[in-house]
């Protein structure tokens, strides 16, 4: 917890022309993605540690977050996803990274829906399927390279922008074929 105060705190001093006119610093997070910051945010540690009033607003993708940033709505995001910062430094937005604080290798896979029995060695199969995916993200950067590696062509694909929580939603409900 300290070191991520310690973040905040540099953060807020980066951001102090923006947030010391309102005395408050609005930070963009993953509700989704249990990480130890959450027990200091929700005790208040941080606003204490920073003098100043935390304003914890809750995203689903990473692109919201940099979209909440270039407004002026968020001054700092835990957890953007590394693609999304790399798309909105690309264009233009002044971001700056302060910390990488985890990898999650293990969660950037696509989920096929159970009735088209669809494996590893059937893959070629997601041809012509419709898949939710949010793009812009570390999701859809792996979903980029797992169709590369499957030799799926993009083209046959319809491919849906949808935040993780929609594309579950749809994948459950039958709406996709697959979701990432």
């Amino acid at each position: 917890m300290k070191a991520l105060t310690k973040l905040l705190a540099g953060a807020a001093i980066l951001t102090s022309a923006t947030a010391a006119s309102s005395e408050e610093l609005t930070v963009g997070y993953f509700l989704e993605w249990p990480m130890p910051f959450l027990a200091a945010k929700a005790d208040g540690a941080y606003a204490e540690a920073l003098g100043m009033d935390v304003n914890w607003v809750a995203f689903e993708t990473g692109t919201a977050m940099s979209a909440a940033m270039a407004s002026g709505d968020v001054q700092i995001s835990v957890s953007q996803g590394v693609p999304p910062f790399v798309v909105a430094a690309s264009s233009g937005q002044p971001l700056q990274v302060l910390d990488v604080a985890v990898s999650y290798s293990e969660n950037d896979n696509c989920v096929v829906a159970t009735t088209h029995e669809i494996d590893k060695d059937s893959a070629d199969e997601l041809a012509s399927k419709k898949v939710a995916v949010p793009l812009g993200t570390a999701a859809h950067y792996g979903f980029l390279k797992q169709m590369e590696h499957f030799g799926i062509d993009l083209a046959s694909l319809e491919i849906v922008d949808m935040a993780p929580t929609d594309g579950a939603a749809a994948l459950a409900q039958g709406s996709v074929d697959f979701a990432c």
